[in-house]
């Protein structure tokens, strides 16, 4: 089955519309030049209102490791994501600050990009077009690749169902693809739910 994740929640509403329809993981974004960028603060909070049965994933973009250990052995989120240079030095020091899972984004341009984001030490890996452009890649480009990996970049109600009937990814990310004028709204969150759902034959 499927795994789903809902990005870039930063208000109580969205966390109202995931705890809806139940995805398997929440993101909150702490890199201060997104425009879906919360506080610590503000993710705790949104944290203790989430359905226990919902991963948090905290989305860093070349965060000191410190500060992303902190936030993982706290409670604040359950995952780390890493979105900027990060390389295994970096996770292996990490990993040495918390036992806690950790996703690396990979931007996929090439077959080699693929191949090299299947040799990162992290526990998952994380395929997109960009660094959330909001915009699908070439998925043919995915085809040699032999590790479980989250799928993301431009994926919508409209695209979710083929992504994974065709690809079969372990978890597919979404977030400008449930928005309506930057926010998120209910209505596509639940749309994108079902639609992979359908795919993988639960509804």
């Amino acid at each position: 089955m499927t795994k789903i994740k809902i990005c870039g929640l930063s208000r109580l509403s969205d966390i109202s519309a995931v705890n809806a329809c139940m995805p398997d993981y929440a993101g909150f974004v702490f890199a201060p030049s997104s425009r879906r960028f919360i506080s610590c603060e503000r993710a705790a909070e949104l944290k203790a209102a989430l359905s226990p049965g919902i991963t948090a994933v905290g989305v860093f973009v070349d965060e000191d490791c410190g500060k992303v250990a902190r936030l993982l052995n706290g409670g604040v989120i359950d995952m780390a994501q890493l979105h900027g240079s990060e390389d295994d030095g970096y996770i292996e020091r990490l990993k040495g600050l918390t036992d806690k899972k950790i996703i690396r984004a990979f931007r996929v341009k090439t077959e080699k990009d693929a191949e090299e984001a299947e040799k990162s030490r992290a526990d998952y890996i994380l395929l997109d077009s960009g660094a959330g452009s909001g915009k699908a890649f070439d998925w043919r480009l995915l085809r040699g690749i032999n590790r479980q990996y989250f799928l993301a970049g431009g994926l919508s109600c409209g695209n979710a169902e083929n992504a994974v009937r065709i690809l079969h990814p372990f978890a597919v990310d979404v977030s400008s693809g449930v928005e309506t004028d930057g926010y998120k709204d209910k209505n596509k969150i639940a749309a994108f739910v079902a639609a992979v759902r359908e795919a993988d034959g639960i509804i």
